[in-house]
């Protein structure tokens, strides 16, 4: 009998009635106990930050809590379903931050879409937390919420849509031209889908030195000079991608290039496609739950390497293998910031993980639950942080 996934996860939540908890780290036994931690003797703790507000991070949990925030605008693949139900994916994205990195993490919902309250509600709430995980916030209000944030808080503003997918990407894209020997230098590029994952993508395939990069949408090449579907994010990378102004759909976007990368939707890619496409092209194919192609119809119409965001097939594109180590990082380094050096070190030190040995084209990442990722990506991110000056100690 198949399983019913659904069904499944939905019993494992009523049985537990959530994800999380708080555990304490002191236990009250008695009179003094209880002086100790609470009144009066937490004046003390209180009276040393007032006068040396760095302390904060050495007596309470600031040090190691991020708070994971969503406005439940893009939850997953079912879209705009609100703050209350998205309460489960946030509390499971706590739950992953505490098993693999350690840090505490807190969900908070909240119940409205309107980005100068969200802003106003995060800084408000910052004194607690060492970080700040932006998630499921739909495009192209994403990407104002971040900065607005970043320029209010000197701690980490990570939108994990954005950023660790494209994080995790590139660790994958290292790791796929060692197997095919194409460097990145003489490499193509095409980004379908121009949302908050698509644009970050492509942000940061520039940063790390892919030259020839075109991003196409649902209405096609995004080119200069056109005006339908267009937005000022759109327009912006432009000034990067693009830069023999091709038009037309995303079969002429594909002819000859190297490198597919899906974040859009699913059955897009065809094989007549994938044939036309370069020598041994690398598909990404990140759709959820359905790829842009299914992998063995990619593989039997010439694709040298294929990663989906799926579980079941090879080369899972997961985010879990990047934000964990992420924020290990920056947090053990007090950082004041993610910058893209940092987000760099991090797909480098991801791709290291798998050695020469282990590297395959069904095997171009870690599985998202090796116990070697979180270690060694906080520590690149960290010595990156120390290095580009964003670390407080």
């Amino acid at each position: 009998m198949k399983r019913d996934i659904y069904k499944e996860s939905l019993s494992l939540h009523l049985k537990k009635k959530g994800k999380l908890s708080i555990r304490s780290k002191i236990r009250i036994k008695d009179k003094n106990s209880l002086s100790l931690a609470y009144t009066p003797g937490v004046a003390e703790a209180c009276r040393a930050i007032h006068y040396n507000p760095s302390l904060i991070y050495d007596l309470t949990i600031k040090h190691n809590s991020v708070a994971v925030v969503s406005d439940g605008s893009a939850v997953l693949g079912l879209g705009n379903i609100g703050a209350e139900a998205s309460l489960p994916v946030m509390e499971g994205k706590a739950l992953l931050f505490k098993e693999l990195a350690g840090i505490d993490a807190f969900p908070i919902c909240i119940r409205t879409q309107e980005i100068e309250k969200i802003v106003e509600i995060v800084e408000a709430i910052s004194p607690v937390f060492g970080g700040i995980n932006l998630e499921d916030f739909s495009a192209p209000r994403c990407f104002e919420i971040e900065r607005k944030l970043k320029e209010k808080l000197g701690i980490p503003v990570f939108h994990d849509d954005q950023h660790g997918t494209a994080v995790v990407v590139l660790a994958a894209l290292i790791n796929a031209l060692k197997i095919t020997g194409k460097k990145k230098e003489n490499t193509s590029v095409v980004i379908n889908g121009a949302g908050a994952a698509g644009i970050a993508i492509a942000h940061f395939l520039h940063r790390a030195g892919f030259p020839d990069i075109v991003v196409c949408d649902s209405r096609g090449i995004i080119h200069r000079g056109r005006d339908k579907g267009m937005n000022p994010y759109k327009r912006e990378i432009l000034e990067f991608t693009n830069e023999e102004n091709l038009k037309g759909s995303l079969e002429d976007a594909v002819r000859g290039r190297d490198i597919f990368i899906g974040v859009s939707a699913p059955g897009v890619l065809t094989p007549q496609m994938v044939k036309k496409m370069g020598k041994d092209p690398i598909i990404l194919a990140m759709a959820n739950p359905e790829p842009e192609i299914n992998p063995k119809v990619a593989l039997e119409a010439g694709a040298k390497i294929v990663g989906t965001g799926r579980s079941d097939y090879p080369n899972q594109i997961n985010n879990v293998l990047g934000f964990p180590g992420i924020f290990r990082g920056a947090l053990d380094v007090r950082a004041k910031g993610i910058n893209e050096e940092m987000k760099i070190a991090a797909s480098q030190a991801l791709a290291e993980v798998l050695s020469e040995k282990e590297l395959r084209e069904d095997r171009i990442l870690p599985l998202p639950l090796d116990k070697r990722v979180v270690p060694q990506v906080a520590k690149a991110v960290a010595e990156s942080a120390k290095r580009t000056g964003l670390s407080r100690i």
